[in-house]
C-alpha cells in the first residue's frame, strides 16, 4: 500500500448551534488550522498491525498506541479511552469495509495545527482524514460513532463557508460566499473552557423540545445573518440569535456573563459555555484586544485571518 497523506479543516458553526440537530439551516465555515494524517507501511512489523502515534501543535507526542488488525485488539496505549475510541472508530471503517482486514504493518501519524482544547474538531478532522484514507462514507463514519449533526464532517472537507442541512437525516451541504463589508470588524475570542460537543447535544435534547416553527425561525435567521448588508444590521441578527438559544437552553448568552460592558455584540460558537466566540468591534484591534485580554480572555484572532476562503 503506497503511503497516504492529507490535511483536513477544523470548522466552527456560526449559526443554528444545536437546532442545526433538528434540520435548521446553518452556516458553518471550515479554518485555515486541522488536522493531518500520514498513513505508511512498515516492513519490519507483522502485518496486520498499526502503530499510531498522536502529535499536538508543538509537534510533541500526546498519545501513542500499537493495535493488531484482525481480530481487532489494543497490544499497547499510553492511554486506554483514547485507544478504546480509536478501536470504535476501526470498527465502524470495517463496517463499510470489509477488506480492512487485509491491512498490511502500518504506521499512522496525526498532527494536530491547534491546541486540542480549543475545540475546533480533533474527532472530526480525524474521521475525515481516515475516511479520505479508506475511502468510506464520512458522515456513516462519524454517525457510528461519536454522532452529532455531522456540519463539523462537511467543514473538514471544505475550502470556504457552507450553508449546512439535515434534510430527512441526510446531510445538504452547499458553498456559500460569506465575505460582508464589515469582515475586518469581526474577532475569535476563545473562552478557554472546551466543551464537550456530546454533552451539550444530551443537554439539548433534554431540555429543548424544537418546534417546526423554531427551526424555520432559525432557517431564516441564518438567510438574514449571512446577507446581512452593514455591521448594525449584522449585530442585531445575532443578539436575537443568541436570545433564541438562550430561552431554549434556559441558559446566559455570553455577553450576559462576561462582557455586558462591551460596545459590541459577542456570540457563543457551536457548544455553549466555552472553545470560541464571534465578537463585533468598531474600535480598532488594539483597543479591541485590550479589551478582551483585561477580562481574561487573552487568545484573540482576526476573523478572516482564520477562517478558510479568506
Amino acid at each position: 500500500m503506497p503511503s497516504f497523506q492529507t490535511h483536513t479543516h477544523g470548522k466552527l458553526l456560526l449559526t443554528a448551534e444545536y437546532l442545526v440537530l433538528d434540520g435548521a439551516l446553518a452556516l458553518a465555515l471550515p479554518t485555515r488550522l486541522g488536522q493531518h494524517l500520514t498513513v505508511r507501511e512498515i516492513e519490519t512489523k507483522k502485518t496486520g498491525t498499526i502503530q499510531w502515534e498522536s502529535l499536538d501543535e508543538q509537534g510533541n507526542p500526546w498519545f501513542e498506541a500499537l493495535f493488531q488488525v484482525a481480530p481487532l485488539k489494543i497490544l499497547d496505549s499510553t492511554d486506554k479511552t483514547t485507544a478504546q475510541r480509536l478501536v470504535q472508530i476501526f470498527q465502524a471503517i470495517q463496517q463499510q469495509k470489509k477488506t480492512w482486514q487485509d491491512l498490511p504493518a502500518l504506521h499512522i501519524q496525526t498532527r494536530l495545527d491547534f491546541p486540542r482544547q480549543w475545540g475546533l474538531g480533533t474527532s472530526s478532522t480525524l474521521l475525515a482524514a481516515l475516511a479520505q484514507w479508506q475511502q468510506v462514507d464520512p458522515y456513516q463514519l462519524l454517525w457510528d460513532t461519536f454522532g452529532g449533526s455531522a456540519y463539523d464532517i462537511a467543514c473538514a472537507n471544505a475550502q470556504g463557508p457552507i450553508l449546512y442541512q439535515l434534510q430527512a437525516g441526510k446531510p445538504i451541504v452547499q458553498s456559500c460566499s460569506f465575505h460582508p463589508p464589515f469582515i475586518d470588524q469581526l474577532y475569535l475570542v476563545y473562552a478557554g473552557q472546551k466543551q464537550d460537543s456530546r454533552e451539550g447535544i444530551r443537554r439539548y435534547k433534554t431540555q429543548v423540545s424544537a418546534s417546526s416553527s423554531l427551526v424555520q425561525e432559525m432557517t431564516e435567521l441564518t438567510s438574514a445573518i449571512l446577507q446581512a448588508p452593514n455591521l448594525p444590521t449584522f449585530e442585531q441578527l445575532i443578539a436575537k440569535h443568541e436570545s433564541i438559544i438562550s430561552s431554549a437552553l434556559d441558559f446566559p448568552t455570553v455577553q450576559q456573563l462576561h462582557f455586558e460592558d462591551f460596545w459590541g455584540q459577542t456570540k457563543s460558537l457551536g457548544a455553549w459555555g466555552g472553545d470560541f466566540m464571534l465578537a463585533t468591534s468598531r474600535k480598532t484591534k488594539a483597543e479591541t484586544m485590550t479589551y478582551f485580554r483585561g477580562k481574561g480572555f487573552s487568545t484573540i484572532f482576526s476573523f478572516s485571518d482564520w477562517v478558510m476562503g479568506y
